[in-house]
């Protein structure tokens, strides 16, 4: 049963959203399920995915919100337009195999009006739906994006305990500080991937071809650095994201204030190997 995979389920999560989740059995239905849910909330005050088999081939996943919602909602509703960009895209990366659908709504432009909210999404063709390996594709492919949505809607971010331009008086000191850093929110990496692939767009390696397991560390880099930014302004995770190996975004980063443009980076490179 999907229930007895709870503890695989909540890793994978956890590691794709960045926010600490919880989990249930649930047997209200026909087939016993799992109730998902943020932990900073209980059950009945934020969103929820239900996972549970469909037919004898497949996974179906819910998102509703509990019966007491209303403090979260209205969380949402006040979130601004750069959230609601990544969150709907976060929903268009899940693959088009996959039958996602909002009740009354578009994918294109849907809204978090009210508890009513409902997303389904159906996942067929498995040939083992109760293997890890299938249990893993639908939590990466559709509960990670669907759970992540609603945490940058929420206002879900990564609290980095060393600021960049803050440098220790020696080695090994602790600092006290806290800032909040965008450019390391975990969901952040998950769109560029998803929109982009784990190739490096400057040098071209892909280190999960290279390193098997130990490959996942391709980094994502802000062709508009955060840090020069006047104002705020809302991001396409599609134009502003790209993925670069470590070496590559160590080597744009040598040049400060302003980066190396990523075109730049690769005309050195063809200039010095061609």
């Amino acid at each position: 049963m999907i229930s007895e995979k709870k503890n695989l389920i909540l890793r994978e999560l956890e590691e794709g959203t960045g926010a600490a989740v919880s989990a249930t059995e649930d047997f209200s239905g026909l087939r016993a399920g799992l109730r998902i849910w943020f932990s900073d909330f209980e059950v009945k005050h934020g969103p929820v995915a239900e996972m549970r088999a469909y037919g004898l081939r497949g996974h179906r996943v819910e998102l509703t919100f509990g019966n007491f919602s209303g403090m979260v909602l209205d969380q949402i509703q006040r979130a601004q337009l750069e959230d609601i960009q990544l969150a709907r895209a976060l929903i268009k990366s899940i693959r088009p195999e996959v039958e996602v659908t909002i009740a009354d709504q578009t994918l294109t432009d849907w809204t978090i009006n009210s508890g009513a909210f409902r997303m389904t999404a159906k996942v067929r063709d498995q040939a083992r739906p109760l293997e890890d390996s299938a249990i893993v594709a639908t939590c990466r492919d559709v509960i990670v994006p669907m759970m992540a949505a609603m945490a940058e809607l929420i206002g879900y971010d990564v609290i980095d305990d060393k600021p960049a331009n803050e440098i220790a008086p020696y080695e090994g000191a602790i600092l006290a500080s806290t800032v909040k850093r965008r450019e390391r929110n975990p969901r952040n990496r998950l769109l560029c991937i998803r929109l982009h692939g784990e190739k490096c767009i400057v040098c071209g390696v892909e280190p999960q071809h290279i390193y098997g397991e130990a490959g996942s560390i391709i980094e994502v880099h802000h062709l508009e650095p955060l840090a020069t930014l006047t104002t705020p302004r809302p991001y396409d995770p599609e134009t502003d994201l790209v993925p670069l190996c470590p070496n590559c975004h160590r080597a744009v980063h040598t040049r400060r204030p302003i980066p190396w443009g990523t075109d730049e980076l690769r005309k050195m490179r063809e200039e010095l190997h061609g």
